[in-house]
C-alpha cells in the first residue's frame, strides 16, 4: 500500500534527534514558555524574514489571535468584514465568525485553486476591514494586486500560510508569512513543517500587534498575574517547539523533496480525464491535488490498486451544517473544486518508484 502520508516514517528519518530533543525539555524542568519556544520563534521569524513569531497553540488560534489584537487595538470592530476565499478550509472562516466578525466570500481561481484576484475588489465594502488570503495546497497567492487593494482601501492583508511554510511569492521575492501585515501559520503534524501534536505561529513585522498577541495568547497578560486584557490560553509547548526546531532545520530538503514529486507528476501524467495543478507562482507542494469529473471513481480505482488518495476538501464550507445561514448561496467554482479535487499521496520520503507506480496507474485509468 502506498499511503498518502506516513508520518512515522517521515519523523523516522529525524528520530534521534527529536528524542534527544525530547530529554532536554524534560531534563530541564521547564515545560511552558522556555527556552526551546524562544529559540523557535527566532528561528522561525529568522526563515520567514520577519521581525516577530509569536508561537501559539495551533493555526485556528494563529488566525482568531490576528484579528482579535487588531479589534483590541481598534483596527477592526464587531461587525466588519473580513475577505475570505469561499473553497478554504473552514478554519480560515471559523477565525473571522468567532471574533464577531463577517466572512465575505470571494470565489478562486479555478486553476490555481487560490482566491480570484480579479474577483475581489467588487466585494469590498464600507465595512471591508482585511482580506485574508490563503496560501491553498502550499501555492503562493499572487500577492502584487492583492497588496495594491490593501493600500488603495486601508484593508490588513492577512495570510493563512498554514499549508505553505517556505513557499515565495516569486514576483515579490518574499516567503509567505513575510508578505501581508500578519500570517497564521498551522504546525500540525501532517504539514511540511509538522509538529509532533498542535503547533502554530503567528508572524509579522509589526511590534504592537507582535506585543498584543503574545499577551492575549497569555490569558491577557504580558507580566504574572497582571491581566490587561481578557485573553485566553494559546501558548506552543516547550516540547514541540523543541521538534520543529529539529525539523525546521530540514523544511527546505522536503520542499526540494516534494518539488521533484511533483515536477515527474506534472510531467508524466497524461491522462485527458484529469486536470493538473496550475503553477503560477511557488508552491511547495503541501498537496498535490487534481481535478476529475471521475473523482469517486478514480479514487475507488486508485485505492483497489493500494494507493492511498484523500479529498481536501468533499464540501464548501458554503454548504456546511456550521454557517447552514449559506446554503442557499451559489459559488459555482468552489462547488466545481469541491466535487473534482482529489490528492495524490506526496512526501519527502515517497520513492520514484512508488511516484511511478500513482503516474502509472493514473495514466491507464479511463
Amino acid at each position: 500500500m502506498i499511503t498518502f502520508l506516513d508520518l512515522k516514517q517521515i519523523n523516522a528519518q529525524y528520530r534521534t534527534e527529536l528524542i534527544e530533543a525530547c530529554t532536554k525539555v524534560i531534563d530541564s524542568g521547564w515545560y511552558i514558555q522556555g527556552n526551546e519556544c524562544n529559540e523557535f520563534e527566532k528561528e522561525f521569524a529568522q526563515y520567514c524574514s520577519v521581525k516577530y513569531a509569536i508561537g501559539v497553540a495551533n493555526g485556528l488560534d494563529a488566525l482568531i489571535l490576528i484579528l482579535r489584537a487588531y479589534k483590541k487595538l481598534k483596527i477592526i470592530n464587531d461587525g466588519d468584514e473580513v475577505i475570505v476565499p469561499s473553497n478554504t478550509y473552514i478554519a480560515s472562516i471559523l477565525a473571522i465568525s468567532e471574533n464577531n466578525l463577517v466572512p465575505i466570500l470571494v470565489e478562486p481561481d479555478i486553476n490555481t485553486y487560490n482566491i480570484d484576484v480579479n474577483k475581489i475588489e467588487q466585494s469590498i465594502t464600507s465595512k471591508t476591514k482585511a482580506i485574508m488570503v490563503v496560501h491553498l495546497y502550499g501555492q503562493a497567492v499572487e500577492m502584487t494586486k492583492i497588496l495594491e487593494l490593501g493600500k488603495k482601501y486601508n484593508l490588513k492583508i492577512i495570510e493563512d500560510s498554514a499549508q505553505a511554510h517556505g513557499s515565495y511569492d516569486t514576483q515579490l521575492n518574499k516567503r509567505v508569512g513575510n508578505i501581508g501585515d500578519a500570517s497564521g501559520f498551522s504546525f500540525y503534524p501532517g504539514k511540511n513543517l509538522g509538529a509532533l501534536g498542535d503547533g502554530g505561529a503567528v508572524t509579522t513585522n509589526d511590534e504592537e500587534l507582535a506585543n498584543t498577541i503574545r499577551a492575549l495568547g497569555n490569558y491577557g497578560s504580558h507580566k504574572k498575574y497582571e491581566n490587561i486584557y481578557k485573553g485566553i490560553n494559546s501558548r506552543l509547548d516547550e516540547i514541540q517547539a523543541a521538534m520543529l526546531r529539529v525539523k525546521l532545520r530540514y523544511l527546505d530538503n522536503e520542499i526540494k523533496k516534494r518539488k521533484e514529486i511533483a515536477n515527474y507528476y506534472l510531467e508524466n501524467i497524461k491522462n485527458e480525464n484529469i486536470v493538473l495543478p496550475s503553477v503560477t507562482t511557488d508552491s511547495v507542494w503541501h498537496l498535490f491535488v487534481i481535478r476529475t469529473n471521475k473523482r469517486d471513481e478514480l479514487e475507488k480505482y486508485l485505492l483497489d490498486n493500494d494507493i492511498q488518495t484523500l479529498i481536501h476538501y468533499p464540501l464548501a464550507p458554503h454548504k456546511q451544517e456550521a454557517y447552514k445561514e449559506w446554503s442557499s448561496e451559489s459559488f459555482p467554482v468552489s462547488e466545481q473544486i469541491h466535487q473534482e479535487v482529489l490528492s495524490l499521496p506526496i512526501s519527502g520520503i515517497q520513492s520514484l518508484e512508488d511516484t511511478r507506480k500513482v503516474v502509472k496507474l493514473i495514466n491507464d485509468f479511463s
